[in-house]
């Protein structure tokens, strides 16, 4: 298995869209690039998404080849196949990190997710997400607080693992 992304962070966003990634977060770029070499700039592909889509999703190079696997072993010309290459194919941008550690976000991403000063990156295991500061909060912070608030107390989320409700 390879290595995992893990936690959040803010950073600022220059007028170029330059803005630095998590250095826990290269490390893992690094590793899930099979052609990175120590002193490459690792590669990586930000998926954007359609109109619903409100964050940028990176993916390491291991990551989206596995996604682009299960792509291809769909049945060619079925409607899934197409609309799950037009998300991953076509509404993804490939880019590596630059020698400063710091990704290039062009601005038709940044314009996308209303990307400005500051950007909120947090962890999703093999893929990590770049939002918006005050639309993860609003967004995705309420719906967590939501599911918490309908579940008792001592509640421990580990009883998912397990296959149980836990209720």
């Amino acid at each position: 298995m390879s290595r995992r992304f893990r936690g959040e962070s803010q950073h600022k966003v220059d007028t170029k869209g330059r803005v630095s990634i998590p250095a826990s977060f290269r490390r893992v770029l690094e590793a899930g690039d099979p052609n990175w070499k120590s002193g490459d700039n690792p590669e990586l592909v930000i998926v954007y998404g359609d109109h619903r889509r409100s964050y940028l999703e990176c993916y390491t190079i291991d990551a989206i080849n596995e996604v682009d696997d299960k792509i291809d072993a769909l049945p060619r010309g079925s409607m899934e196949r197409k609309m799950l290459q037009r998300l991953f194919h076509g509404q993804s941008f490939p880019t590596n990190v630059d020698e400063t550690g710091r990704l290039v976000l062009p601005a038709k991403l940044r314009k996308k997710i209303e990307l400005d000063k500051e950007a909120f990156f947090i962890a999703a295991g093999d893929t990590f997400q770049i939002w918006k500061p005050e639309t993860y909060d609003t967004v995705e912070r309420a719906k967590e607080e939501e599911w918490l608030d309908e579940l008792p107390e001592d509640f421990d989320p580990l009883v998912f693992l397990d296959g149980k409700s836990g209720e």
